[in-house]
């Protein structure tokens, strides 16, 4: 017996499933404190979707608004299941929805109203159930609802979270309206967009990572000089100044947002003309190794660099 449970949790695959419903809990527990303490006593939802019908049918026939979630979630389930994963999001979902739409009703026997302020419900409740969200993403799962129509959006066309939602849960802000009143229905669009920025950070982490494209005729100094005092690796490919017709390198490099003044200064040490544009990312994997715990520049000779890149 003691031998098939050390080989159940050696198992590289239970370790890999719990690594999923970690954050899917966590994030379960985000949402539950999100509508307990400050969405339903303020009569807000997250947008609309089944949380917003779930308010309404709470408002008119009084029933519990996490069994009502449960209900309406049921045929959503059903499309999930067809484009997320068929039984390994089934599976993760289920327990999502489980403790989300059920612990609704528990908690709220003891998680109370933290605030009458309808803007601060508005701004925390958003805050927490959409980082909540995103951490059952991060679990490949979902909370079902309408959350499962706006992942499969976003997974077909690339669309950002927090724009799916608008589109997906933005009807039933009218019933909200019709309801609740429009103060409360414009505030639950405020907490929508929260929502969507919230559950954004926490899927794709901050924007940390910078890009950067360096035109310039002295590509190698620059490329030397970034790898021997930067330790980064640049990749380059010619390109063509439409209006002048003339052929330069393109450079590309990824660093740290702190290190970006760092990086302007020495690309124009060598080569004070260069053009120099940074953007943003969110992450990056792979790519060149930098040194190790000396804090010694990387040179092309330094065969002792064992950190990769990850940021």
């Amino acid at each position: 017996m003691k031998q098939k449970i050390t080989t159940f949790l050696a198992n590289p695959n239970w370790r890999a499933e719990l690594k999923n419903f970690l954050p899917i809990t966590v994030g379960a527990f985000m949402l539950i404190v999100s509508i307990d303490a400050f969405l339903a006593p303020a009569n807000i939802s997250p947008g609309g979707g089944v949380t917003g019908l779930s308010l309404i049918i709470n408002r008119y026939a009084g029933w519990p608004i996490g069994r009502v979630m449960l209900v309406l979630n049921i045929p959503l389930l059903i499309v999930g299941f067809r484009y997320l994963g068929r039984f390994h999001f089934l599976a993760r979902t289920l327990y999502a929805v489980a403790i989300y739409n059920l612990g609704v009703d528990f908690f709220g026997q003891w998680i109370t109203a933290v605030s009458d302020d309808l803007m601060l419900n508005a701004l925390f409740g958003g805050v927490i159930g959409g980082l909540g969200t995103g951490l059952v993403y991060r679990g490949r799962s979902t909370t079902a609802g309408f959350g499962i129509i706006s992942r499969i959006v976003q997974l077909k066309t690339g669309m950002p979270i927090s724009q799916v939602y608008i589109f997906t849960d933005g009807v039933v802000l009218i019933g909200l309206g019709l309801t609740f009143g429009w103060a409360a229905a414009l505030y639950s669009l405020l907490t929508l967009f929260i929502w969507g920025l919230a559950a954004d950070y926490a899927l794709e982490g901050p924007s940390v990572v910078r890009t950067a494209f360096i035109v310039t005729d002295k590509p190698q100094e620059i490329t030397d000089a970034l790898f021997e005092r930067l330790g980064v690796g640049v990749t380059g490919w010619q390109a063509q100044w439409m209006y002048t017709q003339t052929t330069h390198m393109t450079l590309f490099c990824t660093i740290n947002r702190s290190e970006v003044n760092s990086l302007r200064a020495v690309v124009l040490d060598a080569d004070p003309a260069a053009f120099v544009v940074i953007g943003q990312g969110h992450q990056t994997s792979g790519g060149i190794v930098k040194a190790g715990n000396n804090n010694q520049p990387l040179t092309k000779n330094n065969q002792r660099a064992t950190t990769a890149v990850n940021r």
